[in-house]
């Protein structure tokens, strides 16, 4: 069965690790709670811990194109 494109599907696109709202959330920008930014960074955090490093082996594996791209990007700041 072939994945129909939605548009939230489609809003992924312009997305890495964060959404237009956690960036303005946890900039400051957003007038929120203090618990709902925590709670916003606690995501953001956990979305790190508990998948970024299988996500970045993933694509070593099997797209290895976008894996030189990441290891580019994040690499060449530190």
């Amino acid at each position: 069965m072939e994945a129909q494109e939605t548009p939230e599907v489609m809003t992924e696109e312009g997305r890495a690790l964060l959404t237009q709202r956690e960036r303005e959330i946890i900039s400051g920008e957003a007038e929120v709670s203090d618990n709902y930014r925590y709670k916003v960074e606690s995501t953001v955090r956990n979305r790190v811990r508990k998948h970024l490093g299988d996500d970045v082996e993933f694509l070593a594996e099997h797209f290895e194109e976008v894996h030189d791209l990441v290891v580019e990007e994040v690499c060449d700041d530190v």
